[in-house]
């Protein structure tokens, strides 16, 4: 399981067993509004404050993907271009050995 989905049921259960205990305690209505209010918010802040923090490090795994893939570019592109010279070069040696006439052997 994810840890968004973990952090997500984690929230919802907290908002749900906080809904329950202030709707069951004797209080006055404006006093348990009050309390729904303030809950409110501070659940607001912590999601604000898990929201940039996953952010962050959306951020940061993006830089790390992008980096890794230019680094695999690069490679890749070295070993083409090995690659197209050691061709070339046996290309060539062909070419050579082609033009080359044949030695007759004596008998």
């Amino acid at each position: 399981m994810s840890k968004g989905k973990v952090f997500l049921g984690t929230v919802i259960g907290a908002v749900a067993g906080f809904a329950a205990g202030i709707l069951s305690a004797p209080k006055s209505g404006k006093e348990t509004r009050q309390d729904i209010k303030d809950a409110t918010n501070k659940s607001k802040e912590t999601v604000i404050a898990e929201a940039e923090r996953a952010k962050g490090v959306a951020t940061e795994k993006a830089q790390e993907v992008t980096a890794k893939g230019k680094e695999v570019v690069a490679e890749v592109t070295d070993k083409a271009e090995e690659l197209k010279e050691r061709v070339e070069q046996a290309v060539e040696g062909a070419k050579a050995g082609f033009n080359k006439k044949p030695t007759t052997k004596k008998k």
